[in-house]
């Protein structure tokens, strides 16, 4: 559905001024990671860039909670939203809630993690799998990747310049369109200067959008998935046009998949949680 929205997405994102896990306009962590796990040199010279481990969660509730009494499901969910607050940690952990209830079929929620440590991110999702509620989930999806400075440059002063893109700065908006991506292997294998021929038309459309953000990760070698997108926007249709418009562009031709698209609704976690019944 999105193909040619991946392949714009592959190496263009929307980062933060700073090395935080900071979402915008939500209640979020500030500050500096104490770790140095995630480091690497920054392109242009300068201090060297925090990157972060990101984590798209997909999951899917039985249909036997759904049976259970009204307190016990409440007791349910305030055990799941006490470990979500728990874990959003200043500068070091961040979560943001979505309903996909209604949106996809095999999938009721996501749960989207922002941080420096695989090793964090393993025990903050033990933890929440752990709860009452985690006995009745299943997880029909998990998306794991990293944050990357571009290859490409976008034609504009970018907020993530002075950083490096090492850190993305989520949660200024109500929909989230997520999927993993590849890229056919002839299009890894042409030289940096005709890659950089063929994503000109694409980042020219995409910023002709500005209603629409991109967050951009990579997952080579930590995941099936070559690169995990996330266009932030609170105008679907936007997103929609911006899709239509990019699968008409030549460097489409190289996307191999971008499926499965997840459509989501951000909301706080115990609305997220009143929204699976």
């Amino acid at each position: 559905m999105a193909d040619t929205a991946a392949t714009l997405a592959e190496d263009t994102q929307v980062t933060s001024p700073t090395h935080t896990v900071t979402p915008a306009a939500a209640p979020a962590a500030t500050g500096r990671p104490q770790s140095g796990y995630g480091s690497a040199p920054a392109q242009h010279g300068g201090a060297p860039v925090k990157r972060q481990i990101v984590a798209f969660s997909f999951y899917k509730i039985l249909p036997e909670w759904k049976r259970l009494p009204v307190e016990e499901k409440a007791a349910h969910k305030a055990a799941f939203v006490e470990v979500i607050k728990r874990w959003n940690k200043p500068g070091e952990f961040l979560s943001l809630t979505y309903s996909t209830v209604g949106t996809r079929g095999d999938v009721d929620m996501c749960v989207w993690s922002i941080c420096y440590s695989v090793e964090e991110m393993n025990r903050m999702r033990s933890e929440l799998l752990a709860t009452p509620l985690g006995g009745y989930l299943e997880t029909p999806h998990n998306f794991l990747s990293m944050t990357k400075r571009s290859q490409y440059q976008i034609d504009r002063e970018d907020e993530s310049e002075g950083e490096g893109r090492g850190a993305i700065r989520p949660g200024g908006h109500k929909y989230i369109f997520v999927y993993p991506f590849w890229k056919t292997r002839p299009w890894l294998l042409l030289s940096l200067e005709e890659r950089r021929r063929l994503m000109d038309e694409h980042i020219r459309i995409g910023l002709a959008f500005p209603r629409v953000k991109l967050n951009t990760t990579y997952s080579f070698g930590i995941d099936d998935q070559e690169w995990v997108v996330a266009f932030e926007t609170n105008f679907p249709e936007d997103f929609v046009d911006l899709v239509q418009q990019l699968r008409e562009t030549e460097i489409s031709l190289y996307t191999l998949k971008d499926y499965p698209i997840f459509s989501c609704v951000r909301l706080q976690p115990a609305e997220m949680l009143d929204r699976l019944g």
